[in-house]
């Protein structure tokens, strides 16, 4: 048996999978602490998980939009998102994370820290202490690596020298953008004594191992990941939050179920809602519309056709769907993936557009700009729903997806982490 200190965040559907993992290792005999906002005790404790909240480091206390850490809705450019990543959240707040993950090694002793690749200063006070480290990204790969578009930029994979030389100029601006957080970060790494680093993404790429909860044959940036890297599959656990649902129509309706359901934190998506709910409730479909718990149910006006919940679990209907229309927060994309569904994409920021561009790449899904009119949005449905040709490249990525899930040492590795001893302070 070990023990983990989990550091992580309300990061939205970042959430489940990490408490998913939390949840394995409980599972298997092992011991684990969350160290988290506030807003995630009910979850970390459904899990199994001790918890403890973040005090003096950026947390929420509750869903309302204006206690948002990064509030990247109201940025206009993806460039001003990365860097209130790298203020508010990243590197900003470094010093403050690893003050608190310090006095949590003091007083849990953990075998290894578990931290999300956002939580830099959890890793400098466990790489302080010489604990092993692990970095879990709940996504697809998001740091800039050659030879894949930057994160956020939503493009597709180069097929040339102009594509080559589009991602190399994007990568030395985001580059660029992350490079003005270091000397802030190098100075935390020294009052822990750990040497500085040469470059900002160091922090999460020098830890003993990451691991990607996605799937290597859906993105395509696995090929150019380092060393240190493991694909360990998608973790597709339900949200706490969940509850079970009661479909309104007979047993016996043919018609084709579509579920909807964007992102489960504050994107200002309520019209985008609306404008789905119109284009389905004029087609011969039924659909549930799940609004996640920042919008209200009641807010939408829809047919009845379509029924407007605030949040069931996803899988169950994913089962028997037709077609998911989606944000395409990850969570969410390889849920249907892994049923065999496939996607109208509605991607409004983050990693949403990347993941976009990975299922229009394998032609699972379409792609549409999230200001799109109901028009354009039923017409993509329509689309989705009458060629096989996605429904097959769906159905493809499912079988490598339940493949690597039956594959997966996740659990396995990370005991092998833990069982690691702890290394020697690095002083600068």
């Amino acid at each position: 048996m070990s023990r983990y200190l989990f550091a992580i965040w309300d990061g939205g559907g970042a959430v489940a999978p990490e408490l998913g993992v939390a949840r394995r290792l409980i599972e298997n005999g092992h011991q684990v602490r969350v160290l988290a906002d506030p807003t995630l005790r009910a979850q970390v404790a459904a899990v199994g998980a001790t918890f403890s909240p973040w005090v003096r480091a950026p947390h929420r206390t509750s869903n309302d939009p204006s206690g948002d850490v990064v509030k990247d809705w109201e940025v206009r450019t993806p460039f001003e998102g990365l860097r209130r990543m790298r203020d508010r959240l990243i590197g900003g707040p470094a010093e403050l994370v690893a003050s608190e993950t310090a006095e949590q090694i003091g007083d849990y002793s953990p075998d290894a820290l578990m931290a999300d690749y956002f939580m830099f200063g959890a890793m400098i006070a466990a790489q302080g202490a010489g604990l092993p480290v692990a970095a879990v990204m709940p996504n697809i790969w998001a740091l800039p690596v050659r030879g894949v578009p930057p994160i956020a930029a939503g493009f597709p994979l180069a097929q040339g020298v102009p594509g080559r030389v589009r991602d190399a100029m994007l990568i030395a601006l985001v580059n660029r953008v992350f490079a003005k957080g270091l000397p802030a970060l190098n100075q935390v790494r020294d009052r822990h004594g750990l040497r500085p680093l040469q470059s900002f993404y160091d922090q999460v790429l020098g830890v003993d191992r990451i691991f990607v909860l996605s799937s290597s044959t859906f993105d395509y940036a696995s090929p150019f990941v380092p060393a240190n890297v493991s694909y360990a599959g998608p973790v597709l656990d339900e949200p706490q939050w969940a509850v079970p649902w009661v479909p309104p129509w007979s047993e016996d309706d043919a018609r084709p179920l579509i579920l909807v359901g964007l992102s489960s934190t504050f994107q200002n998506q309520g019209d985008l809602l609306q404008r789905i709910i119109d284009a389905l409730s004029t087609m011969p479909v039924r659909a549930v519309v799940t609004t996640g718990p920042m919008i209200d149910p009641d807010a939408l006006t829809a047919n009845s056709n379509v029924s407007v919940v605030r949040a069931v679990p996803h899988g169950p209907i994913m089962e028997k769907a037709a077609l998911v229309v989606t944000h395409c927060g990850h969570g969410t994309a390889l849920k249907a993936l892994a049923a065999g569904v496939p996607m109208v994409c509605l991607p409004m920021g983050r990693d949403q557009d990347d993941t976009a561009a990975r299922i229009v790449h394998h032609g699972a899904g379409v792609r549409l700009a999230p200001n799109a009119s109901a028009e354009k949005i039923r017409r993509a449905v329509a689309e989705v729903l009458e060629r096989d040709s996605y429904r097959l490249a769906a159905a493809q990525l499912s079988s490598s997806i339940t493949a690597e899930l039956a594959s997966s040492r996740l659990v396995e590795e990370l005991g092998s982490l833990a069982s690691k001893p702890n290394q020697p302070r690095q002083r600068s």
